[in-house]
């Protein structure tokens, strides 16, 4: 089994920071791509960032310029989402996304996190 543990969300004022980890455990060998989606109230679940194992990366357009996604340099199986200029839309419960995984036992094509609430006040 794979596990996918964030952490890192909370509030922050309008144009505030907040970076959101996500560690992904279960005897991992590789994984093909992770990223961030978010669903808002009344919402449909949305991709926010996405890394891949070659480290290409993808955004919403509604981030670009504003979140980072990137691996840690020690832990490749760690990835951070650093989050600038919130704005009061970006309020949304984030979720920890993997896909692609290869363990020593299994292969696991989709894997999410529990989530974790960001709550940018306007």
């Amino acid at each position: 089994q794979v596990q996918l543990v964030e952490s890192g969300g909370g509030l922050a004022q309008t144009g505030g920071s907040l970076r959101l980890s996500c560690a992904a455990s279960g005897s991992i060998f590789s994984i093909g791509a992770m990223g961030w989606y978010r669903q808002a109230p009344g919402k449909q679940r949305e991709l926010v960032a996405r890394i891949t194992g070659g480290g290409s990366t993808n955004y919403a357009d509604s981030v670009k310029g504003r979140f980072t996604i990137s691996k840690d340099n020690a832990d490749k199986n760690t990835v951070y989402l650093q989050m600038n200029k919130l704005k009061h839309e970006d309020t949304a419960v984030y979720y920890c996304n993997a896909v692609g995984v290869h363990t020593t036992q299994s292969y696991v094509t989709d894997s999410w996190g529990k989530g974790t609430l960001v709550t940018v006040s306007s």
